[in-house]
């Protein structure tokens, strides 16, 4: 018998301990990729499985952006505060920024814009996520996540504490580093060295 390769069986977990389903309008039936119209939407409240692909420590820093909650929702759309403020983390394979692989620009946070990921920081790690072997001196802060009674290395903006994703070291890609900073392509936007932006 032959196994499902690791991004199959990755997307196939995170989607059933992550999502639900519900029924799309009409109008946009011939868009989903589904079959009679059903799709998958984002679930955080599986406790145990949920736990997999979140990080549920409070971060008490201070930083120089602050908002309440209902400030924050007022700029960011519902997956934006989701993985941002409430440190979930989008499907692997999905993201925006995850094949994208521009010469030069920037990558900035999606909620307060703050620079953090040059272009030719990034990688093809084959991870699901985007990668960076680093970051912009003091533009991204870590954090202990014991999330699922291990110690991972959580990321989040130094300029508003929206969460980014992990980093993980040793892995032995070839980078200067020998770090992987996995990032949520929905905590980013992009901007070229000219100052265009691209929509995601």
């Amino acid at each position: 018998m032959r196994l499902p390769s690791f991004p199959t069986l990755i997307r196939t977990f995170f989607t059933i301990s992550n999502a639900t389903t519900s029924r799309l309008p009409a109008s946009q039936k011939a868009l989903a990729p589904f079959t009679r119209g059903t799709v998958l939407k984002s679930m955080p409240t599986i406790p145990f499985l949920g736990s997999l692909f979140t990080s549920s420590a409070k971060d008490m820093t201070e930083y120089p952006v602050k908002k309440s909650d209902n400030e924050w929702r007022a700029v960011l759309n519902k997956e934006q505060f989701r993985i941002l403020r409430e440190k979930g983390t989008e499907a692997p394979f999905t993201g925006a920024y995850d094949k994208h692989s521009p010469s030069a620009g920037t990558y900035a946070c999606a909620a307060c814009a703050a620079p953090l990921y040059r272009a030719t920081h990034k990688f093809k790690s084959g991870c699901g996520w985007p990668a960076y072997f680093d970051s912009i001196p003091g533009a991204v802060v870590r954090h202990t996540d014991r999330t699922f009674g291990m110690a991972r290395t959580e990321i989040v903006c130094g300029n508003c504490g929206g969460h980014l994703g992990h980093v993980f070291k040793g892995e032995g890609y070839p980078t200067p580093t020998d770090e992987r900073h996995c990032v949520n392509s929905i905590s980013l936007t992009f901007r070229d060295d000219e100052g265009v932006g691209e929509g995601r």
